[in-house]
Formats: C-alpha cells, sequence, structure tokens
C-alpha cells in the first residue's frame, strides 16, 4: 500500500485505526527490547497482513513505550545509580563507581546522538532507501553473524561493577549501528557487551542501562516531528493506544530476556534473526513482499 506522509514525515500508522495499532503495538513492543530487530516486524507483519505500513515515525515515537519499560523493569538499578551519584557529588567523591558509570554512559551517547541528527532526514523519509527489504534483510543476516561469533567466543564472565569507560564507549559505538534498520539497537549493544566477556545477563543489563538516554532521545524527537507535522488529534489518540500496548508488551519482553540469558544462551536469537534475514531477502527476490 501508498505510504502517508504529513509534512515528510511518514504517518501510515494513522490510517491504520485503533485495533490494528494495538495488535502492531505488541509486536513493536515485544521485538523493541528483544534482540531481532522491530524494524523487520514492523515490515513483515503489515506486509503478511495486507495492512498499511504503519511508517518510520510509528517505530520511532514506540520508543517512549520502549522507555517505560526499561525504567519500570530496572528501576532499582537506576534510583541506586541516581542516589549513589548524588551522594558521590556531595561528599566530592568523583572516583565512586556510580558517579562514574552515570558519567559513562551520557559520555557513550553522544555517537549515536551525533550520528542520529546528522542522519535524521534520511532515516524518517517518506521512501527512505534504509527502511526497504533488502537492507533490513541484510543487516538480520550480518547481526545474527555477529551475535553468533560473540556467543562463542566471549568468555562470559565479567559482571557490570567491572565496566571501564573503554568498555562503555565500545558499546555506546555498536549502539550506532541501530540506526541502519534491521540491525537492532539490543542487537548491537548486546553483542558488543557480549564480546567484552560480559555474562549473557549482565550483558543485557549493560545494554539496557546504556541504552536509556538514546532511547528517550529518539522517542522525545520523533515526538517533536509529529507535533511539527500538525498531526491530528485522532493520529495523537492512535499512536496513544499502540504506546500503552507496546509498553505493556515491552516489559514482558524484557523479563523474558533476563531470565531465558540468566539460564540459557542468545542462540534463540542468533536462529531466529538469520532465518528472518534469509526470509526477507527472498521474499524480496521473488517479489513475496512489497
Amino acid at each position: 500500500m501508498a505510504e502517508v506522509c504529513t509534512q515528510g514525515v511518514d504517518t501510515g500508522f494513522v490510517a491504520l485505526g485503533y485495533a490494528k495499532v494495538a495488535v502492531l503495538g505488541v509486536v513493536q513492543g515485544i521485538t523493541e527490547l528483544l534482540p531481532i530487530s522491530s524494524t523487520a516486524h514492523m515490515r513483515i507483519v503489515p506486509a503478511l497482513l495486507g495492512w498499511q505500513d504503519p511508517g518510520s515515525a510509528f517505530s520511532a515515537a514506540m520508543q517512549m513505550a520502549a522507555l517505560a519499560a526499561v525504567i519500570s523493569y530496572f528501576w532499582r538499578d537506576m534510583r541506586e545509580l541516581a542516589v549513589g551519584s548524588v551522594k558521590a557529588v556531595a561528599r566530592r567523591d568523583f572516583n565512586d563507581w556510580n558517579f562514574r558509570f552515570v558519567i559513562w554512559i551520557g559520555l557513550a551517547t553522544i555517537p549515536i546522538g551525533v550520528f542520529g541528527l546528522a542522519m535524521s532526514k534520511l532515516l524518517n523519509t517518506c521512501g527512505s532507501p534504509l527502511r526497504t527489504l533488502p537492507v533490513i534483510g541484510a543487516s538480520c543476516v550480518v547481526m545474527a553473524i555477529l551475535l553468533a561469533i560473540a556467543e562463542r567466543k566471549a568468555s562470559h564472565k565479567r559482571t557490570l561493577d567491572h565496566v571501564s569507560l573503554k568498555d562503555a564507549m565500545i558499546v555506546g559505538l555498536a549502539q550506532v549501528g541501530a540506526l541502519i534498520p534491521g540491525i537492532s539497537r539490543s542487537g548491537s549493544t548486546l553483542t558488543a557487551a557480549l564480546f567484552l566477556g560480559l555474562k549473557r545477563d549482565e550483558a543485557a543489563r549493560f545494554s539496557f542501562l546504556l541504552g536509556l538516554p538514546a532511547i528517550a532521545l529518539a522517542g522525545l524527537k520523533e515526538f517533536h516531528e509529529l507535533w511539527k507535522a500538525n498531526l491530528d488529534a485522532q493520529g495523537w489518540a492512535v499512536l496513544s493506544v499502540g504506546l500503552f500496548v507496546a509498553s505493556l508488551s515491552a516489559f514482558v519482553a524484557i523479563w523474558s530476556l533476563m531470565h531465558l540469558l540468566e539460564r540459557f544462551s542468545s542462540w534463540p536469537f542468533v536462529i531466529y534473526r538469520g532465518l528472518m534475514g534469509v526470509f526477507l531477502l527472498t521474499a524480496f527476490y521473488f517479489g513475496w513482499l512489497a
């Protein structure tokens, strides 16, 4: 189906209505925080169901649902970091781990902030060449291979309280890859953290905590873009339904991921991503999906 643009912003989700956006909200919420690419699923699911593409603006705005889920699940970690940092500043103990980790998160967010602003028009414009099936499919295959190598070669021994500024910057640079549809922010940062030797669950925890500013900035930026595009009341109402549903499913996704990585490995995601990437490339080649 044709794209729906509002002053250059892809707003296909408005035409879908409440029920369909709620369904896509569930899909988006689950896949946004799992290392399996939400963008890929936002192309596959509507295409298979014969629905309007919800557009890149929908995926970007759903970052706020992911933010709510991450904050809810990691509230204790965030409280400890915030309280510890404030106390460290009060006693001028700038070597305190909580204070240093918060600073590292801020520094590690700079790369994706710079590249995100530089590529914003290319990423979210109607008809973006980066949102095509070949790009998304190839990205899924590449990340499946990298995650497989990380899973096989990593030591899985380090814990979060032993990470350094260098580790944070490496994961922050890996986060830039998430700007390419199909890579997945969770996938790229989890893979980088595994390469650094972190335990699987600690790598996921590191990935989510470090990604908080990027998730918040991406969501707020897209809300601003939609506001500038004069999205009408119905559009905001439809988006609100998607956000509510996505926040609930995103929380379930985090809980499932953390428990899976605590007990098993990331191989199920490697296999799933690889098969999905091959499917997308095959579907494009044979013309099964537009």
